[in-house]
């Protein structure tokens, strides 16, 4: 292909230097001989001088006595033979013929036309990504895989235990098909994996690719859909035939809901080019051709927008969830991208794996390439449980910004926000353990107390998501307690993903989709639905009567009031510890929970970082040391 491509721009470079020279100087083999006027060359018979003359119409050509040559024009003289005969001149003449053109010339006289036909086929090839030329524009562009490159297997899967079993059987299936059939089980004709981004889905069809003895072609969605009606149907069948040829075989398909999406959306009514491939492929899964030996193998996150036809059984006959692994698919999953790094002895996955709740594969893999970075910047020649750990909160928390410039107004107002946080958290037995707090700057925030889970959490009860409601207040009510309402900072607002905004989002979650309101009972208000009109998402509101949005208000606020008010009495009841861990965080900037637990229950501080002593002055209080004087609000 690149030899073809090449030939075709060394013509073009060819043509367009030929073109040059031909403008440049057009009439170059002219001037090889001396032009004369005609007088000068009747002087020069008259003298005796010319001795051969060629005439081709009114041109003559001729040789001087000296052997010079020359040129000249004549006009229509007729005493000019007799003059020439005279003087014994030797005369040939030929009428004037015309020439016919050379195989250049015809090429440069074709140039402009030759030009824009080898334009043409370059986009089209472009276009078309160079399979096949014109002819092959409706030709598949599945790939076949090969496993000899980057194979990999099952043992490189980990963490969906469940999803490989179903996948395992369909490998086991094409191997030993006799098996299955001897008990009457027909191989089944598609296999639709589910799951959030990044939890394996194609890394599990790769698998397959590796495990299975048979051939794999590998496809993506939204290569079917074409600028052109009837090009993706064209391909959906080329796909199969291609598949029927090497039979038994699996066909994968990622993100199947460019083409899957369901019908009936548009003005087409059916006739536009993306629903004509999904008809398409719907007939070749299983229509009266059935394609026998042919496995589909399906990855999508949006199993929602599919068409309930490509759903139903006889098609993807089994819909495989792979999931965000638990904490000890998290720890088998740690292990396979660990093997690729070299660790200390000091790193336990099994401690990295509990403290990345919701982490999926991808993220995982992120984490321990990020440690990998970590140590090769401090020209470390293994990775230890340090660069772990900075990987992980930079994952979580985004990266750190130590060179932001930050008044000591700014700190001091920052740590006792994050303080009130830490201490309403340390406060709620039902809610979860503190992991790290720090007033470093991170992402686009100032400081960060992080919560981890001690086990994995597939639910939350009521009094969990009350505590929720009031640590989130915890960072205003301290604010409010120690430097006034009036000196109240922006901190807890600031848009989506703030403290206000968690709240208020929590609190009416559980008023309008969990049932917790015992005003409202367990029923759902949705607010916001998307209903598709004329092939676009149009966001509608669901009607309610006023009086039940005056009550979902109503219990909104309700909500919020008693989550801000119980940070307010723990706040209030405890604020020498406030002041204990805003200190801390002013001197250490980061505390983990351990830390946080023992400045609060036994005053010690870390040992291995300075030492701090709390005097039981007043003057060399916590609070009196940093030159700040509580302003309490009951």
């Amino acid at each position: 292909m690149n030899l073809k491509n090449l030939a075709m721009w060394a013509v073009i470079v060819f043509l367009t230097i030929g073109l040059y020279n031909m403008f440049k100087n057009p009439q170059g083999s002219i001037t090889q001989k001396n032009n004369i006027i005609f007088s000068e060359f009747l002087s020069e018979v008259d003298n005796g001088r010319v001795v051969q003359v060629e005439i081709q119409g009114n041109n003559i050509n001729g040789i001087l006595s000296n052997g010079e040559k020359f040129t000249t024009y004549s006009p229509n003289d007729p005493n000019l033979i007799e003059k020439l005969s005279n003087k014994g001149v030797s005369i040939s003449a030929s009428p004037l013929e015309e020439k016919m053109p050379s195989l250049l010339g015809i090429l440069l006289s074709w140039f402009p036309m030759l030009l824009l036909i080898a334009v043409w086929i370059f986009f089209m090839r472009q276009m078309q990504g160079g399979k096949g030329g014109a002819m092959g524009f409706g030709r598949s562009k599945a790939k076949m895989m090969n496993e000899l490159k980057g194979k990999v297997t099952f043992n490189d899967v980990a963490g969906v235990e469940e999803a490989k079993e179903e996948v395992e059987e369909v490998v086991e299936f094409l191997k030993d098909p006799k098996k299955f059939s001897r008990l009457g089980g027909k191989i089944p004709r598609g296999c639709l994996l589910v799951g959030p981004p990044g939890t394996g889905k194609t890394l599990l069809a790769r698998a397959i690719a590796g495990e299975a003895r048979v051939p794999f072609f590998t496809i993506s969605g939204s290569d079917f859909v074409e600028m052109f009606v009837g090009v993706g149907a064209s391909r959906v069948r080329d796909m199969f035939e291609q598949g029927k040829k090497h039979s038994p075989c699996i066909i994968f398909i990622d993100e199947i809901d460019a083409v899957g999406r369901s019908r009936g959306a548009g003005l087409g009514g059916g006739n536009d080019e993306r629903e004509q491939t999904l008809n398409q492929l719907l007939v070749e899964m299983d229509g009266f051709d059935t394609n026998e030996g042919v496995i589909i193998i399906a990855a999508t996150n949006r199993p929602d927008v599919l068409d309930p036809a490509l759903l139903r059984p006889g098609r993807f006959d089994r819909q495989v969830v792979v999931s965000n692994p638990d904490i000890l698919g998290r720890e088998k999953i740690l292990k396979v991208h660990a093997k690729k790094i070299s660790m200390a002895p000091d790193v336990n996955l099994r401690t990295v794996a509990r403290g990345t709740p919701g982490f999926s594969g991808a993220d995982l893999a992120n984490l321990v390439n990020e440690s990998a970075l970590l140590a090769a910047r401090k020209n470390k020649r293994i990775v230890t449980n340090q660069e772990f750990e900075e990987a992980k909160d930079k994952v979580m928390m985004g990266a750190e910004r130590r060179s932001m410039v930050m008044t000591e107004e700014e700190k001091k107002l920052t740590a006792y926000h994050e303080g009130g946080h830490a201490l309403v958290s340390f406060n709620m037995p039902s809610y979860d353990p503190i992991h790290k707090a720090t007033i470093i700057p991170r992402g686009r925030a100032l400081g960060m107390v992080m919560n981890l889970p001690e086990r994995d959490k597939h639910g939350h009860s009521i009094k969990y998501l009350k505590a929720r409601l009031a640590v989130c207040f915890g960072g205003r009510v301290a604010e409010e307690l120690i430097f006034g309402k009036d000196n109240i900072s922006t901190g807890a607002g600031g848009g989506s993903g703030s403290d206000i905004n968690q709240a208020t989002q929590l609190a009416r979650a559980m008023v309008t989709k969990y049932g917790m309101s015992e005003e409202l009972g367990p029923v759902e208000y949705g607010e916001n639905q998307e209903e598709v009109f004329l092939g676009r998402s149009v966001t509608q509101t669901q009607s309610v009567s006023e009086a039940v949005a005056q009550k979902i208000d109503k219990e909104i606020r309700k909500l919020v009031d008693e989550g801000y008010n119980q940070a307010k009495q723990i706040l209030s009841s405890k604020i020498d510890d406030l002041h204990k861990i805003a200190k801390a965080l002013l001197t250490y900037e980061t505390l983990t929970g351990e830390e946080i637990e023992n400045i609060i229950n036994k005053n010690k501080y870390p040992a291995d970082k300075q030492d701090l002593k709390v005097e039981e002055d007043k003057d060399s209080s916590a609070l009196g040391s940093i030159g700040l004087k509580p302003k309490i609000v009951h």
